[in-house]
């Protein structure tokens, strides 16, 4: 008997971990062989290489094609390589491919039911409603918030420089993205800048940290789909964290909003209308018509948004601008110039930071974009096909559930769009460049109808702390070595030095 359990056992095994390994042969995709259980992902499953990595490494494999077929364990996966079918993806076929496809279980993991990861009707009644709260009349609101956090970093940055330390400026950055996202989401003193164990930054740390047991669940998640439903993968800590942080900021404010213009009064303002209700994109009448479906916005939805909002906020802000600190410091030509535009516009405004002057900073928005272009927040976007759809492109056919992976970073650092991809270039972004470019070929924020919400307010106050910051110092490397792309080492601008740079002799005057 223990023998044909044993067998019966062995053969579920290997079925579920070859089932669907003849997918992309069946359909003259090309793709690596697929070994059993790991597919294609073996060194993805055992931290090998990122999930951005394993994208690299495809695209870069595969030059001539427009797909490439790849394994998930037994799950099929298609990546794309050529920017039209990213477009009917992302944009005009949106329809087939709404879902990210992150299988989270919402009433398993409460913050799953977030606006990045929900599915469906939920992440379409989501969108329809905080959607307005990204409106330019609401971002010049919300800016004085953002001006008090960048001038707690200004003044953070310049007492560096003054003690000639070195700076891990990805460190730094993400102390002052959480000093923003406690004040311009929950409306309280996160204290980030001041102290670097503060609660607020445990929290964000706490986002990122992989345990060894998540990892664990994570690739079992991975490998063996019927157990998903068994697997809760989220941390219960966080979210412990989160649901608290939330509750006690709703009950301060008395469950109604405050006027401080943050995140949690949006999500106040969202409880007070009521349900959400709208069509659904997952279903249909009889007559083919969506059906009407709502939502409530209650305490346990509101702390998966709250959640999105500090994570998404939080990570892709902070090494976005470090990255770029990071290259200015490798390209003090470039620095000066953005300084010389920094100071040239602050005149305009009393040497005030505003939302119109950061808007006028063209140079520093360019180096911005172009720091995103070389290395994005996200590696890769990810959908999964929600009905059979056939790319007109390829006369290729796919079945629901199969997985689109979109290779963000490598596109971005194709030469064939981007002529020498890894010598920074901010005139890349110029209007007259940009139009000559395939749109589809840059998507640092994604694009379509799942675009990232948080595209401006995100940019804003990036570019508010990176001009704070630039005002008042200059960045060069600590040592040598150009693969460094954390520490940095701020000196205090000196106002007789040419652009703004500080020479070798003031360096010298301040380490002494």
């Amino acid at each position: 008997m223990i023998v044909v359990l044993l067998a019966v056992l062995v053969i579920a095994i290997y079925y579920f971990g070859t089932r669907n390994h003849d997918y992309w042969a069946k359909r003259n995709v090309k793709h690596d062989p697929p070994v059993f259980l790991f597919g294609n992902n073996y060194k993805g499953f055992v931290g090998q290489q990122s999930i951005t990595q394993v994208a690299n490494d495809l695209y870069n494999r595969f030059p001539n094609e427009k797909v490439v077929g790849f394994y998930r364990g037994s799950t099929p996966e298609l990546y794309i390589r050529d920017p039209d079918i990213i477009r009917d993806v992302l944009n005009t076929d949106f329809a087939y491919f709404y879902s990210r496809g992150f299988g989270r279980d919402p009433k398993v993991e409460p913050l799953s039911a977030n606006l990045f990861s929900a599915e469906g009707d939920l992440w379409k009644l989501l969108r329809q409603r905080i959607t307005p709260a990204f409106t330019t009349a609401k971002l010049k609101a919300m800016f004085p918030l953002v001006v008090r956090s960048a001038e707690r970093l200004q003044g953070v940055a310049r007492d560096v420089a003054v003690r000639s330390d070195a700076c891990d400026v990805r460190e730094l950055m993400a102390r002052y993205t959480t000093e923003f996202i406690g004040a311009c989401g929950f409306g309280v003193d996160a204290d980030s800048l001041g102290n670097e164990n503060s609660a607020f930054r445990n929290i964000g740390r706490m986002i990122f940290a992989t345990p060894l047991p998540i990892i664990i669940k994570q690739m079992l998640y991975q490998l063996f789909p019927p157990i998903r439903s068994f697997l809760h993968v989220g941390n219960p800590k966080l979210r412990e964290e989160i649901f608290e942080l939330v509750k006690t900021i709703r009950e301060n404010r008395q469950c109604k909003p405050s006027g401080r213009h943050d995140f949690i009064d949006l999500l106040l303002e969202l409880e007070t209308k009521g349900k959400i209700v709208g069509e659904s994109v997952e279903h249909r009448n009889a007559d083919g018509t969506p059906l009407i479906v709502d939502m409530e916005m209650d305490v346990k939805m509101m702390a998966a948004q709250v959640f999105v909002f500090f994570g998404a906020g939080f990570e892709t802000s902070s090494s976005a601008t470090s990255f770029l600190l990071h290259q200015l410091a490798y390209n003090p030509e470039i620095q000066a110039k953005i300084q010389s535009e920094i100071d040239e516009v602050l005149q305009k405004y009393d040497n005030k930071l505003c939302y119109d002057a950061v808007a006028e900073m063209t140079l520093l928005g360019m180096a911005f974009k172009e720091g995103m272009r070389m290395f994005p927040s996200l590696g890769v976007l990810n959908r999964v096909c929600a009905r059979t759809y056939t790319f007109p492109q390829l006369g290729l056919t796919i079945d629901p559930g199969v997985k689109i992976v979109i290779p963000v970073e490598a596109l971005q650092n194709d030469e064939k769009y981007f002529d020498n991809p890894r010598e920074f270039r901010p005139e890349r972004f110029t209007p007259e460049e940009i139009q000559k470019r395939h749109k589809y070929v840059y998507l640092p924020f994604g694009d379509g109808p799942r675009a990232c919400i948080g595209l401006r307010l995100g940019e804003m106050q990036s570019l508010a702390g990176l001009a704070a910051v630039l005002q008042q110092c200059c960045v060069s490397p600590v040592g040598r070595d150009p693969a460094c792309a954390a520490a940095q080492f701020p000196l205090e601008r000196c106002s007789g030095c040419p652009g703004g740079i500080a020479t070798q002799t003031h360096q010298q005057t301040i380490k002494n």
